[in-house]
This record gives structure tokens, C-alpha cells and sequence, in this order.
């Protein structure tokens, strides 16, 4: 493996590397759902149903979940800087084509283009902290990109509202083009050039139905949010899928070198942290997107006042990120992980019980705690993970992880959705006993139903315990690595 010595010395002991890596996966994350609360706009703007909106999301949530296990497999071929550069080039090119486009297809070509650049941010991010920076500094940088991401998908719906109503939806596109571009040349300077690390031949056909799995999950999914799981384009897609899947599984105990080495899954942490990243992103994108809309719908609050509720909770996430950082390489990694997840569960309760009520401010206070409790979970997660795979497996790992999770970001807005619209049907009260609004009660649901699959992540993290060599590791003092990347 290449020597890090030398790349950690020209990126300033960490800083000028964290200083490019944290806005990127910031920018390329908050992308991914800044244009929620302006879809209605679009939607007259352009004559667009409901269902053709969605691809809009969809498009770039599809080349997120499928890129991004295959950007971590082509790490350990191509270069840190090469594939760095080419993401943000990519992902500016996607940008331009949706700030200019004329139509609702050109949009969706646009926001697809930008997914194929914005996949390999976080998982080479990840990557780039752990090769790049030495192990006693690795746990707080690798807190630090992690907060970029919960930041980002905290902050994206709040962003998107706020610009989208006062300058037009278009230039939430322009801002990224700007942002992607300012960020080429730092990343030049500070990503090594290094040789590729993996050697032998790559298994293309594993990866493209790992990715076709995924990406027809993805799309059944979101056809169910509109059509419901009756719709044959839903549940073909997933029988698809499944059969996709299963081959993949198959190819990989045969092939000498598969795509996805089964040798990962022999470990426990990692095997739970993967089921773990994906529920939790389940129900973390399933607030951040049915807060927003409870706001606008029930509410009955514009974009831009719905921003505002949602903006305290990027803002503390943010402050919150270094000590997140520090805490994840002091406490033991299964209890916290139990601790984020129980803050979420409780904050999901939470909003099923209160929001929609007379006052915004439990909206608010509900997704601040949900995203408190996220990034704990994800962090250490992360963290752990990335301690525990071998030096070969980084890349492929931690993409195999961070795919699991943005599938998990695709998922949990299409499987509420199509319970909010079952429950606006049936035109019943609450669930919830303690639900007092008069209004909202299929939101209510919702929430409910994300603490009750909260509880089934608490179920699984329980198993979440170290390798004894993990184990016997000795702890690295926190402060101490904070100092380091002063």
C-alpha cells in the first residue's frame, strides 16, 4: 500500500484536505434534496404531474445509490485526484443543464448527469480521510466529513426553500455550479496522485447488477409512492431487482475475484453497521422530507417560512460536528450508536404527537433532534467500519456502506409516502393517542411508523460489538486528535 506520509504532510497535518473534502460532500449531499419544497413551483412552471415530478428526486437518487458502490470498487484502480476531479466536473456539468433547462426532461437528464457526479463525493471522502491521514488522526476526520454529510441532508430542504422562493429554483443549480467549480483546483492540490492500489481484473458484470439491483429497488420504490405497489411498473421493478440481486450473490461466492469480496460480510460490525446505516437513513430521510411537507401542507407555511423552521437544526448539527467527532473515538462504539437511535426514536414519537399543532416550533424542535441523533449513529458507524475492514477493502467497504445508506435515503420517502396517501384515504383519525392536532394525521402516522422501524434498527445495532482485535486496540485520546488537525 501506497505510503501516507507524504500526502498528509502537504495537506497541512489535515487541514487543507478536511477543507476541501467537508464542502464538497457538504454541497454534492445537500443536492440531493434541495429541491423538495420547490417541486410544486416546477411542477406549474412546466405542466408536470405529481408522478413525472418525482423523477426529479428519483434521477438523482437512482446514479447516487448506484454510483457510489462503484466509485469505492474503482478507487482501488484510479486515483484519489483523477476520480476526485472527474466527480466535480460532472457534477458541475449536471448543474449547468438543470440551471438552463426548458423543460421538465432537460431537468431530469440534468439532475442525472449531476448524480453521476455527486456519488463518488462521500464515499471517496471517506476514503481520502482514512488512506490519506495517519491512524491517531483518522477517527475526528472522519467525524468531520460524516458531519458534512448530516449537515448537508439536514440543511438541503431548508436551503433549497429559501433560495428557490427568493431568486427561482434555477439558482439552486447555478450556486452548485459555483460551488463545484471553486472547489477543482484545492482538490488538485491536495489529493495525491497516487498509483492504483488494487491490482487483478474487475468484476464489471458483479458491479452492474449489484447496480441494477439497486437502481430497480430504487425505482419500484418510487413508483409506489405514486402508484402504489399494485402498479406493475412498482412491482416488476422489484422482482426484477430481487432476481438482479440473487444473481449477484451467486457470481460472487463463484467468481475468483468478485466485485463485492464475501469475505466483508464475515464481520459483524460491519454486516450491522451496513443494515444499520440503511434503516437509519430510512427514517432520517423520511423526516426531512414529511417535515418540510407538513409545514407547506398542513401548515400551510410557504418555501421560505418552511426553511426557516428547518435552518436551527443544520445550524446546531454543524456546532455540534466536532464534539460528535471527539465523542465517537471516546465512547465505546455500540452504546452510541444505541444512543443516536434512541434520540431519533424518541424525536419521532415526538413529531407524531406534536406536530401539526398550533405552533411550527415542535417541527422544528422534532427534526433538530432527528438529526442530532443521525449523525451520532452514522459517525460512529463510519468510524467503525472503517476501523475494523483491512487496508484492501476500504474502498470497496465503505462504498458497499455509504450505498446502503443513500439506498436507504431513496426508500424511506417512497414507503411513507405511499402510507400518507393510504391514511389521506381511509380519512381516519391518528394512530397515536397523543396526537392532539386537528390536522395532519396521516403525517402523524408517518412519524409513528418511522420511530416503530427505529425501534427495529435498535433491535439490530444490539449486536453491533467489536472484534476482539478491535477490542484490544488501544484508544486514542481525543483531544489530542483535534489538536492534530488544528
Amino acid at each position: 500500500m501506497t505510503s501516507t506520509s507524504t500526502p498528509t504532510e502537504r495537506t497541512g497535518s489535515g487541514r487543507g484536505l478536511l477543507a476541501v473534502l467537508m464542502p464538497a460532500i457538504l454541497a454534492t449531499v445537500t443536492a440531493s434534496d434541495m429541491v423538495n419544497l420547490m417541486l410544486p413551483t416546477i411542477g406549474s412552471e412546466f405542466g408536470a404531474s405529481e408522478a413525472e415530478l418525482a423523477w426529479v428526486v428519483t434521477g438523482f437518487l437512482l446514479m447516487f445509490s448506484v454510483g457510489i458502490p462503484l466509485y469505492g470498487r474503482i478507487s482501488d484502480r484510479v486515483g484519489l485526484r483523477r476520480l476526485f476531479a472527474f466527480a466535480l466536473l460532472t457534477y458541475a456539468l449536471g448543474s449547468l443543464i438543470c440551471a438552463l433547462s426548458p423543460n421538465l426532461a432537460a431537468l431530469v437528464a440534468g439532475r442525472i448527469v449531476t448524480g453521476i457526479g455527486a456519488a463518488a463525493i462521500p464515499v471517496l471522502s471517506i476514503i481520502a480521510v482514512t488512506t490519506l491521514l495517519p491512524p491517531e488522526r483518522r477517527g475526528v476526520g472522519i467525524g468531520v466529513v460524516s458531519a458534512g454529510a448530516g449537515v448537508g441532508t439536514a440543511a438541503g430542504p431548508a436551503l433549497g426553500g429559501g433560495i428557490g422562493e427568493a431568486l427561482g429554483w434555477p439558482a439552486l443549480f447555478w450556486s452548485m455550479l459555483v460551488v463545484s467549480l471553486l472547489l477543482l483546483i484545492p482538490a488538485l492540490r491536495v489529493l495525491p496522485d497516487e498509483a492504483p492500489r488494487g491490482s487483478g481484473r474487475l468484476d464489471l458484470p458483479g458491479g452492474v447488477l449489484l447496480g441494477l439491483g439497486a437502481g430497480l429497488v430504487l425505482f419500484g420504490m418510487t413508483r409506489a409512492q405514486v402508484s402504489g405497489f399494485t402498479d406493475p411498473l412498482s412491482w416488476g421493478s422489484l422482482l426484477v431487482a430481487v432476481a438482479a440481486l440473487v444473481v449477484f450473490g451467486v457470481r460472487t461466492v463463484r467468481v475468483d475475484q468478485p466485485f463485492v469480496p464475501p469475505s466483508l460480510f464475515t464481520n459483524r460490525v460491519y454486516r450491522t453497521g451496513v443494515l444499520v446505516a440503511f434503516l437509519a437513513m430510512v427514517v432520517n430521510l423520511g423526516g426531512l422530507v414529511f417535515v418540510p411537507l407538513l409545514l407547506v401542507e398542513v401548515d400551510e407555511l410557504t418555501p421560505g417560512e418552511g426553511a426557516l423552521v428547518m435552518i436551527p437544526a443544520g445550524v446546531v448539527t454543524a456546532l455540534l460536528s466536532p464534539w460528535i467527532g471527539r465523542l465517537a473515538g471516546r465512547v465505546d462504539a455500540r452504546v452510541l450508536v444505541l444512543v443516536g437511535l434512541g434520540v431519533i426514536g424518541l424525536f419521532s414519537l415526538f413529531l407524531s404527537s406534536f406536530a401539526g399543532g398550533s405552533s411550527v416550533v415542535f417541527a422544528g424542535v422534532g427534526i433538530l433532534g432527528l438529526s442530532i441523533g443521525f449523525m451520532l449513529v452514522m459517525t460512529t458507524v463510519i468510524g467503525s467500519a472503517a476501523s475494523e475492514l483491512p487496508p484492501e477493502q476500504v474502498g470497496v467497504g465503505l462504498g458497499i456502506l455509504q450505498g446502503a445508506q443513500f439506498l436507504g435515503a431513496g426508500t424511506g420517502p417512497a414507503v411513507f409516502g405511499v402510507l400518507v396517501s393510504a391514511r389521506r384515504q381511509s380519512g381516519s383519525d391518528a394512530i397515536n393517542p397523543l396526537f392532539s392536532g386537528h390536522h395532519g394525521a396521516a403525517h402523524s402516522d408517518v412519524f409513528l411508523a418511522m420511530a416503530a422501524v427505529t425501534v427495529l434498527t435498535l433491535v439490530v445495532a444490539s449486536r453491533m460489538r467489536p472484534t476482539a482485535a478491535a477490542e484490544a486496540a488501544p484508544a486514542v485520546a481525543p483531544a489530542r486528535e483535534m489538536d492534530s488537525l488544528r
